[in-house]
């Protein structure tokens, strides 16, 4: 299916952090097939799409973790693979989906980890009362002040995920890079955190959100990308991209478009579709 637009695809910035044409396989397995997307500071962007049609993939592509096969990921106008990790950690933070706690620290030890990119490359690099502070910002944000001597085998699910996304927050970095932010929040928090990355949006950063909720994504998300089957299947605003057409095809649902009393908002609900 071609995509629905191109998105801001014509519009982009030396400054973004842009994918073009990217495609990447594990063995023989495609899982990305000519992906391009831009992500400009000021935005907030959602990346949709079922399980397993490369948005992980993409990602981590995005976050110079893999490299792609061809095509290119650039920061700046720099490709990713050339920037100094150091350096790149100071500009893009990185939520994983995945969220060790395999290791003795408190949530605010872990928030802290966010402050070594800023920390002095050489010497004993203690953080100072700037990093403590931008800590001590990022637990309040994420309601986790009163959690933060706690160590992280004793979180809940949902309060590891905050503590994590607090790590990123605490980085200080002109772009985010969230994959599944909203998994194992409740429906509050769930707002909580879209509302605080939107807001981190409308000051500047780069926000790009990984999501399984495309009302969330209507809700919060300046654009958004349609994933399916590695490939863009749709880009553009929420309004544009999450046409019931478009999802029913890359979800294999039918849905039906309802007005929420009282917001006027369009809530999609999807049902499954019956015979083969």
């Amino acid at each position: 299916m071609e995509p629905v637009a191109a998105g801001a695809a014509d519009d982009l910035r030396a400054e973004d952090l842009r994918a073009d044409d990217l495609t990447f396989a594990y063995g023989g397995r495609e899982v990305l097939r000519g992906v391009s997307l831009s992500l400009p500071r000021g935005t907030m962007l959602g990346v949709l799409g079922p399980n397993g049609s490369g948005k992980t993939t993409l990602l981590r592509c995005l976050m110079g973790y893999l490299q792609p096969r061809s095509g290119h990921v650039r920061l700046q106008g720099r490709d990713v693979a050339r920037w100094p990790r150091r350096d790149f950690a100071c500009q893009v933070a990185v939520v994983p989906q995945e969220m060790p706690t395999d290791f003795p620290l408190s949530v605010e030890e872990l928030v802290l980890i966010g402050r070594v990119p800023h920390l002095p490359a050489r010497g004993l690099g203690f953080e100072s009362a700037r990093d403590r502070e931008a800590a001590a910002a990022a637990l309040e944000a994420c309601g986790l002040t009163a959690q933060r001597a706690r160590p992280l085998h004793q979180l809940s699910g949902g309060e590891l995920r905050r503590a994590f996304i607090a790590r990123a927050l605490a980085q200080e970095t002109p772009f985010l890079l969230l994959d599944e932010p909203t998994s194992a929040l409740d429906l509050r928090q769930q707002l909580a955190i879209l509302d605080l990355l939107r807001g981190r949006a409308r000051t500047g950063a780069g926000v790009l959100v990984v999501l399984h909720d495309v009302n969330l994504a209507a809700a919060h998300c300046d654009r958004v990308v349609v994933m399916k089957e590695g490939a863009v299947a749709a880009d553009g605003p929420p309004e544009r991209a999450l046409q019931p057409g478009v999802l029913g095809d890359v979800y294999g649902v039918d849905l039906s478009v309802v007005t929420a009393p009282g917001s006027g908002r369009s809530v999609l609900i999807p049902t499954l579709r019956k015979g083969p």
